[in-house]
């Protein structure tokens, strides 16, 4: 061996890293200057040689996740010019390692370093095993390019006899990783380097060996597949020889479809559909998918009722009682239903059935608050109509392929939920629930009220195509019956093909009268007890409808029901009450507990939330119905705050606003009003609007909170009975809202007996039931000075009241 390191002069060489990259000595790479480090690195070496003699020198440095490597490569720049696509390069060649010191200066931008050459010499003759290392390189090198067919490199290859040239030949390598070219770059003894290399060749050969391998068993796969399928239609074609030469019946699955397609009623388009799947059938093998897919569809087609229709009863008189017998109020559902049976009799009694390839169907969007009967409206429609009933749940749908069906290319594909609605019903002319159309959602898959716009429009739906079946099938006799809660939550366009039909809620009388003819019955059976066992007077229905539930619907009040109910059956069990026993007023409290909503007008003068000046009664419209909005307002202490108005109560924009137009009117016209404005000058205003946690939002409560502010100034209180609804504008007038009906219903079930409203508003009074109005005087104005006449109580004696002032 020769010596193990040689003299060698420092060198001082400026660093041009090289990111995710590694050049061998002996390597000649194209660089491209536009790098900013690279174009830093060769000016700095071009500097450098104009006061050396020879070529510019660099320190190839590898640069792996940001680290630099230990060890480099001297490169000379052997030229500077212009690379194949145009951009600035250099060549440079790289020339021996470098193993690397500490930094230092340099002319340039360029991070200069200091440097030591490695010694790589290698005794000479080489020793017999380091010999027979390069002859298994060579052998494996030339193995692997002439699979590349890359002869001329394996001349070269062939050709280089130094042990260090010979491994840092590998560099060249593409299947090398970065950090294996690292390894190589690190290892400074020759005959070690060779080995790693002739090793990473070795594995790279034999994992190619690997794959080659597996890519002949797959074709040789794939060969076999087409010969069996070959020879089975073969076989198949000489079987159908022999049975036409014997004379014999052919027994096949798809002669049995065939048949099945043409004895079934079948439209025209829909048979000509059919009878094409069949000969695809016939067509495929037995071991294609294609042929189970077409199997599935054939028997969805077939057990579709395409000509099955019921009769529609057209007793009205009969339709009228049954819808009264099952529901109490509704009266506008039901005269849409009564006027949908007459025109289809007469439309019947004179041929007009299919006009224009469409029926009579009808689309009708049930929307109202939780609780007053949506959902059960739809089984007493199907049973006063004599149809077929089904019910689709859309709430929380976020997926197209629910309503209009999956493609048949789809593993597990199935038709959309409307299709298979009318499956379930066995009929063509059902009633068909569309629950919670309200609740349908929309993501990446699409949206499924979109896809409900053919189901629900009149014009298109005879013609409806589910992606499944691919045919048309005529839903213009279908009755689609959609349930909302939330009318600004359904898509307009699709809001514009239903009928709206509004369910506002029930009275206190119909309450009532559902507890005892529905919800009473109902769970007394659930109870185990006997109608004779327990009954529960009308006082103590209209108390806990009245007192112990709030609600725009039953619910809550059946809930109530069947407790009382489990309570007295419990109480009998425990041997603590005997049978029969009448449930009434008074023993509510000691069976149920104490009622929760007790109205103002009941509680102690004291007590009541508009004993003080400055808290008025609105009316607000919500998910759940109409509800009672409590107003409170105060003024800061002129020591304490600026003037300005502060909103509290989780307010929207639009109400922000209302608040802002209602103070504005009282500083305007305060004089007129005979009001110290001069308070809303000097202190700050302070609107609440009580249950914080609520969002809230819209014009209507202007005219509350202007009696609020201006209770506030004078002192009077607001009346406990008055409440009111409106939107105020900067010079007073009263202006119309939405939800009267709503709103009046609301204050009826709160004990309110006086309401305020817009006069344009006045029109909206005939959809209030008759025996809420006349529990309720309501008065109609234009301006809000007439409102504050109504809602303020007179002064008392003339004294002032104190002004509440906010903390």
């Amino acid at each position: 061996m020769a010596a193990e390191s040689a003299a060698f002069t420092p060198l001082t060489l400026p660093v041009l890293p090289l990111d995710d990259e590694v050049v061998l000595p002996g390597m000649v790479v194209p660089l491209d200057l536009s790098d900013a480090e690279v174009r830093a690195a060769v000016e700095a070496a071009q500097a450098a040689a104009r006061s050396e003699p020879g070529k510019p020198r660099v320190l190839l440095v590898p640069r792996i996740d940001g680290t630099h490597a230990a060890t480099g490569v001297l490169g000379t720049v052997e030229q500077v010019g212009r690379l194949a696509d145009g951009d600035p390069g250099a060549l440079i060649r790289g020339r021996g390692r470098v193993r690397i010191g500490a930094g230092t200066t340099g002319p340039g931008a360029a991070l200069w370093v200091e440097g030591t050459r490695v010694d790589e010499t290698v005794p000479d003759p080489l020793p017999g095993q380091v010999a027979e290392l390069v002859k298994e390189y060579k052998a494996l090198a030339t193995a692997w390019l002439r699979k590349r067919g890359a002869w001329q490199v394996v001349d070269r290859v062939q050709a280089i006899d130094d042990v260090s040239a010979l491994a840092d030949n590998s560099g060249y390598s593409p299947f090398l990783t970065t950090e294996q070219k690292v390894e190589l770059l690190e290892t400074t003894d020759p005959v070690a380097r060779l080995k790693i290399a002739t090793q990473q060749l070795r594995d790279h050969l034999a994992e190619q060996d690997v794959a080659e391998t597996i890519a002949k068993d797959v074709q040789e796969g794939v060969d076999k597949q087409q010969r069996e399928f070959l020879l089975r239609r073969q076989l198949e074609a000489v079987r159908k020889e022999l049975r036409e030469i014997n004379g014999e019946q052919e027994g096949e699955e798809s002669d049995d479809y065939r048949a099945r397609v043409e004895a079934a009623d079948l439209p025209e388009k829909v048979r000509e559909a059919a009878l094409k799947e069949v000969d695809k059938l016939e067509r495929s093998s037995d071991q294609s998918p294609e042929g189970s897919w077409i199997r599935t569809w054939l028997d969805t087609v077939l057990e579709m009722p395409w000509s099955e229709r019921t009769e529609d009863a057209y007793d009205i008189q009969g339709a009228q009682a049954v819808l009264d017998a099952e529901h109490a109020g509704l009266e506008d559902v039901k005269e849409r239903i009564t006027e949908y049976l007459a025109v289809r009799k007469r439309r019947g009694d004179r041929g007009l059935g299919v006009v224009g390839g469409r029926r009579g169907g009808a689309v009708l969007a049930l929307v109202g608050p939780p609780g007053v009967g949506k959902t059960s409206l739809g089984e007493s429609v199907a049973h006063a109509m004599g149809r077929k009933f089904v019910r689709v749940a859309l709430g929380g749908v976020r997926d197209e392929a629910e309503i209009r069906g999956h493609r048949r290319t789809y593993v597990g594909a199935l038709p959309g939920r409307i299709v298979r609605a009318i499956k379930e019903a066995g009929s063509m002319n059902p009633v068909v629930l569309l629950d919670e159309i309200d609740k349908v959602g929309s993501d990446f898959r699409g949206d499924p009220a979109a896809a409900l716009l053919e189901v629900l429009d009149p014009a298109q739906n005879h013609t409806f195509r589910d992606h499944y079946l691919e045919v048309e099938l005529d839903l213009s006799d279908v009755v689609f019956l959609a349930t909302a809660n939330v009318l600004e939550a359904i898509p307009e366009a699709l809001l514009d093909r239903m009928e709206l039909v509004r369910l506002d809620g029930y009275t206190e009388d119909e309450k009532v009268v559902i507890a005892r003819d529905h919800l009473l019955p109902r769970q007394l059976e659930r109870a185990g007890l006997d109608a004779d066992e327990v009954t529960v007077d009308e006082g103590a229905l209209r108390k806990l409808a009245g007192e112990y539930t709030r609600e725009a619907g039953v619910r809550t009040l059946e809930r109530s029901i069947a407790r009382l109910l489990r309570k007295v059956a419990a109480q009998h069990e425990l041997g603590e009450r005997e049978l029969p026993f009448t449930v009434t007023e008074g023993d509510l409290r000691p069976l149920i507990g104490r009622p929760h909503h007790v109205p103002e007008s009941a509680q102690d003068p004291a007590e009541r939330r508009t004993a003080v000046p400055g808290v008025a009664t609105g009316l607000a419209v919500t998910g759940a119905g109409g509800d009672v909005l409590y107003v409170e307002a105060s003024l800061a202490d002129p020591e304490t705050g600026a003037a300005g108005l502060t909103l509290t109560g989780q307010l929207g924009d639009v109400m922000k606003e209302s608040a802002q137009i209602a103070l504005s009117f009282l500083r305007s016209h305060g004089a007129e009003l005979e009001l110290p404005v001069g308070d809303l000058k000097d202190r700050g205003a302070h609107i609440h609007f009580p249950a914080g946690a609520v969002p809230k939002d819209g014009p209507s409560a202007g005219v509350t909170m202007t009696t609020a502010l201006a209770s506030l100034l004078s002192g009077r209180l607001v009346r406990t009975d008055v409440a009111m609804t409106g939107e105020v504008s900067l010079t007073g007038r009263v202006l119309p809202i939405g939800g009267v009906k709503q709103k009046l219903l609301a204050a009826h079930r709160a004990g309110i007996t006086t309401v305020i409203i817009p006069k344009r508003n006045e029109p909206d009074l005939d959809d209030v039931p008759a025996q809420v109005l006349d529990k309720l005087d309501v008065h109609a104005v234009t301006d809000v000075r007439q409102v504050l006449e109504l809602a303020l109580a007179p002064a008392t004696n003339g004294a002032e009241r104190e002004v509440p002032v906010a903390a």
